[in-house]
């Protein structure tokens, strides 16, 4: 079974563009790994008592921002979990610091058609909210973050079927076993 101290790591953090599967792959695999999973959103929302989308109506982006880099740095520091980061959290050049020294990264990238058809009926993206021209957001989002997540240790196409995404990843994490 394969062990972080192994590689001289203390987690596992998934990362990329919202829609691209972060919550539920990373859920997966920790189930898989037996590891604890955590969701930097979801810490987000329990810490400030409120949505994501609330926290942006309400104090804007900035404030997020903080929420998030406090978040983030403290779940980077646990040992032995899978963690779902946020897709913005990457652009912060301390969280990507601590990602590098203590996390086995994961990029799910994911073809920007691709998380149109994902995203188009949510309602709580709010990068995404009341703009009109949701695809040109989003490339914009991820032109301006792709430099970071290639960055990753592990890169994987995450378009299609869940469970081969999964399997690619079990498979990757199997090479650094003895």
């Amino acid at each position: 079974m394969f062990k972080l101290t192994e590689i001289k790591k203390k987690n596992i953090c998934i990362m990329g563009l919202m829609g691209s599967g972060k919550s539920v792959v990373g859920r997966e695999l920790s189930k898989y790994l037996n590891l604890k999973f955590y969701d930097t959103d979801k810490e987000i929302e329990l810490n400030a008592k409120k949505s994501i989308k609330t926290i942006f109506e309400e104090e804007g982006e900035a404030y997020f921002r903080d929420i998030e880099k406090k978040i983030c740095l403290k779940l980077l520091t646990l040992d032995n979990c899978v963690i779902s980061l946020g897709g913005g959290s990457i652009i912060d050049k301390e969280i990507r610091k601590v990602i590098k020294s203590n996390s086995y990264s994961i990029y799910l990238e994911v073809k920007i058609n691709n998380l149109m058809d994902r995203l188009k009926s949510s309602k709580k993206r709010p990068l995404l909210n009341d703009k009109l021209n949701k695809k040109e957001t989003l490339e914009n989002l991820y032109n301006s973050r792709r430099k970071f997540y290639e960055k990753a240790d592990f890169i994987i196409n995450n378009d299609y079927d869940k469970s081969q995404v999964l399997e690619k990843i079990k498979l990757e994490l199997k090479s650094y076993e003895d």
